[in-house]
């Protein structure tokens, strides 16, 4: 029996495809007014929080309706990190609203991350860990709470964003290293294992001879 392959053009995809969609638009909104319009912030804001959400939904079609294909396994993290890159840049600058730090971190830790995971996947695949789920939510809040006009808000507003920012932070860079140690781990285990095949090997060889 030939199993259909679902269409690239399928709804999951299609979901993906307008989150990335909606980055131009919501660094649009973000900078009208040099950032000051409180009424453009909220705009931003929402258009962040759909974005950032919709990806629980692309992912729920994909597996509830068996739409998984290899462009959207390709978009998806894309979409992702434009949005949470884009979103970070522009806070740091040209709004000056987080220290320049703060998007080379992540930044740094994502592709970082992304190229271990290429650089690996000869020995084995690496599982996405419970750490970089919390680390995308911390992510999210973290950046709602920053994309908020924090001017005309209570203090404690940006006290609680400082807070989750910081959170945030931590479980990246923790996170990160946790990730350059689980890749390391596989390439050993994958060298050790060949090693001890080896032999093995040539003493079958030379008794099939």
């Amino acid at each position: 029996m030939v199993t259909a392959v679902p269409s690239p053009w399928n709804s999951a995809n299609l979901v993906t495809m307008a989150r990335i969609l909606l980055v131009p638009f919501f660094a649009w909104a973000l900078l009208v007014d040099g950032g000051e319009s409180v009424t453009w912030r909220l705009v931003a804001t929402g258009i962040f929080v759909v974005a950032a959400t919709s990806d629980r939904l692309d992912g729920y079609l994909a597996r509830r309706y068996d739409l998984v294909t290899d462009l959207g396994k390709l978009l998806d993290p894309i979409a992702d990190k434009l949005l949470v890159g884009t979103a970070l840049v522009l806070l740091a600058w040209p709004l000056g609203e987080l220290p320049w730090w703060v998007p080379v971190v992540v930044l740094a830790r994502e592709l970082g991350v992304t190229l271990l995971r290429f650089a690996v996947l000869k020995y084995a695949v690496m599982p996405a860990s419970r750490g970089g789920k919390l680390k995308t939510v911390l992510q999210t809040v973290a950046i709602t709470l920053f994309l908020l006009p924090l001017a005309h808000l209570p203090v404690w507003v940006a006290v609680v964003a400082w807070v989750v920012l910081a959170a945030a932070i931590l479980v990246t860079v923790v996170t990160g290293l946790e990730y350059a140690y689980q890749g390391w781990r596989l390439r050993r285990d994958a060298i050790r294992a060949a090693r001890l095949v080896e032999p093995g090997a040539g003493a079958d060889g030379a008794s099939a001879s």
